[in-house]
Parts: C-alpha cells; sequence; structure tokens
C-alpha cells in the first residue's frame, strides 16, 4: 500500500469501516431515531442505551488517541474558534424533526438502502441535494446569514469549542488533565449507565453493536489521521458523518473522471455494500415502496429538512452525536442536544396525525 496515493488508501480503509458500520448497524438494527422512538413511545432504553454506550466508547477511544500523539484533534472541523451556536439550534432541530418524517437518520436511511428500501432511495436522493445546495448552492445563502451570528471565541481568549480547552483557559488548570477528567466522567458515566442496567445486559447484541460502532469512530480519525498524514497533500482530518458526505457522494457520481475519493464518500458507499451483504446473509434483504402520495411527501420533507439542518449543524446524528462529541466539543454537543429535541417533537408530532 505504500506505493498508493493517499487518497486512495484513505477510500479503500474507509470503504471497509463503512462497510462493518453498515453490517453492524443492519444485523442490531443500530438507530438514533428508532432508540429516540422506543423511549417515547413503549419506555424501552435498550437501543438508546446502545447508541449512549457507543458515545462512551467514542469518547474514550478518540481521547486515548490525542493522549498517545496519534492525531491532532485541533485540526478537525469541530474545534475551531468559530463557536456557530445558531446553526447547531436550528440546524439539529431541523434534523431532528426531518429524521422522524423520513424514517431514520442518514445513516438509516443507507443501511434501509442496503436492505432493499426503495423509499430511502428517494431519501438519499433528496437529502443529498438539499445538503449540496446548503454547502455550495442556492440555500447556501441562507446558511450564510445564520453564520454572521458565529462567535469569535478567540475574542474573548479561549483557543477553540474543546469543553476542557475553554474551561483550562478560564481556571488555569492543565488542559490535558481535564481532557481525561471530561472523558472519564462522559464516557465513564455512560458506560455506566448503560452496562449497569439489567435489561440492557440480556441485550448482548446490542452492547456489542454499541461498543464496535463506538471504537469505529477513533478509526476513522486513525484513517485519515495517521494513514492520510502526507507531508504535501494530507487528508482532511475526519471520522464518520453522513449528511455532507451524501451531498458529496452525488457529486462524486456525476463528476467522477475529474473528482476524488474522499473518506466521507467511500464511508457512505461502505455503509450500503455492509448492509446488503448482512441483510442477504441474513434473510432480511426486502423491496419496500411507498404506500401512497401522503407517505411519499412525507418521506420527501423530512430529507429535506435532514439535508439542510445536517449541513446547518455541522453533522447528523453520528457526525455530531458520536464524531463530534467523541472531541469534547461545545458545538456539538449543543447540536446533539437540538437533535434530540427535534427527533422528540418531530415523534410527538407524528403521534398526533
Amino acid at each position: 500500500m505504500e506505493d498508493l496515493p493517499v487518497t486512495t488508501i484513505v477510500g479503500l480503509m474507509a470503504f471497509v469501516a463503512g462497510a462493518v458500520f453498515g453490517a453492524v448497524a443492519q444485523v442490531s438494527n443500530f438507530c438514533t431515531m428508532g432508540a429516540l422512538s422506543d423511549v417515547v413511545y413503549i419506555g424501552d432504553w435498550r437501543r438508546m442505551r446502545a447508541w449512549l454506550l457507543a458515545i462512551a466508547v467514542a469518547i474514550i477511544g478518540t481521547q486515548a488517541m490525542v493522549s498517545a500523539g496519534f492525531i491532532d484533534i485541533g485540526k478537525s472541523i469541530y474545534l475551531t474558534p468559530n463557536l456557530g451556536w445558531l446553526g447547531a439550534v436550528l440546524g439539529g432541530l431541523m434534523f431532528g424533526f426531518g429524521m422522524t418524517l423520513a424514517g431514520g437518520c442518514a445513516n438509516k436511511t443507507l443501511v434501509r438502502i442496503g436492505g432493499g428500501n426503495l423509499k430511502s432511495v428517494v431519501v438519499f436522493l433528496v437529502l443529498g441535494l438539499f445538503a449540496y445546495m446548503t454547502m455550495r448552492g442556492l440555500v447556501g445563502l441562507a446558511r450564510l446569514q445564520v453564520e454572521v451570528t458565529n462567535f469569535d471565541l478567540a475574542s474573548a481568549g479561549l483557543p477553540g469549542q474543546g469543553m476542557p480547552e475553554m474551561l483550562a483557559a478560564l481556571s488555569g488548570v492543565s488542559a490535558l488533565a481535564l481532557r481525561w477528567a471530561f472523558a472519564v466522567a462522559l464516557g465513564g458515566g455512560l458506560a455506566v449507565f448503560c452496562l449497569g442496567n439489567r435489561d440492557f445486559l440480556q441485550a448482548p447484541m446490542l452492547i456489542v453493536a454499541g461498543v464496535l460502532v463506538g471504537l469505529l469512530i477513533p478509526a476513522g480519525w486513525w484513517i485519515t489521521g495517521v494513514l492520510g498524514a502526507d507531508d504535501f497533500e494530507p487528508a482532511p482530518l475526519a471520522s464518520f458523518s453522513f449528511v455532507g458526505p451524501i451531498g458529496d457522494s452525488l457529486q462524486y457520481l456525476m463528476t467522477f473522471t475529474g473528482a476524488t475519493i474522499s473518506f466521507g464518500v467511500a464511508s457512505v458507499g461502505g455503509v450500503i455494500l455492509g448492509a446488503f451483504v448482512a441483510a442477504l446473509l441474513t434473510g432480511n434483504f426486502r423491496i419496500e415502496a411507498f404506500t401512497g402520495a401522503s407517505d411519499m411527501k412525507r418521506h420527501m420533507f423530512g430529507a429535506a429538512l435532514m439535508g439542510v439542518g445536517g449541513v446547518m449543524a455541522l453533522g447528523c446524528t453520528i457526525g455530531q452525536g458520536l464524531t463530534g462529541i467523541s472531541t469534547l466539543a461545545a458545538g456539538a454537543l449543543i447540536a446533539l442536544l437540538s437533535i434530540w429535541a427535534g427527533g422528540y417533537a418531530g415523534l410527538k408530532w407524528l403521534e398526533g396525525h
């Protein structure tokens, strides 16, 4: 692999990691929106605990890599001094509400495509279109207006959005010590909350899924930060996120001969393939279509909200809820809480309709 371009190495490994992600999510039914609906509708916390366990593993794994010097997490998009608080709130609410209408978040959309769901193909196309429009097209004009409200943390003497670094600048305590304090408190606390529950311990598939999905986040950092290291053209430091990459994937499919594969685009393809293989092997591959025009309209509207909201919030339930949180970024926490709130509102709206 030493003779391969860095972009090719990163793309290949991202595809493999994505395939693992898709297979695990397909077999275990790992789904953030599903986890939230279980809690809201039937009071079942098991799938939510699987997702929270993934967060715990992602935090501890990522912070261990940072402490070992494998990656410079400050180079990620989550820790810049430019805090887009309004985009995180509005985008998170839009994404959370949209995923309930579309039957799942961006990652679940990819997994369902692999499982034969034709509705998710439409969601994929609409989500990707609106995501790209928000990044570089017409909707981007509205996004720029929201970004006017971004707060420059540097002007307040703060180095970035990392919660440990912000507290260190204000208190004078070592940032490294605070980083591990946050990692142990958040990661360890969530792990205890999950594994201390008898019902969850009786669901080994969900435990394995939570651990494996959580480990894939530091794996993504390692792929881009270690394998993607290059003196001249290093790969952007990134891990799993699916809204922007779905938009980029549509562009990549249309401009393949002049495009370069990225971690995000390769991981999108990997998730679909991994879910497809897992669905075939477990006998769960089923072709599913819309039940009617109203069903299609609801999914398309939800997909549009996810595309716009996911870009404004700099990520989805995976991009902010796992990858962003693993960096201990304040913006990621704001976005995650907003996604939860939007998802809750969406589920209650559906319950009344």
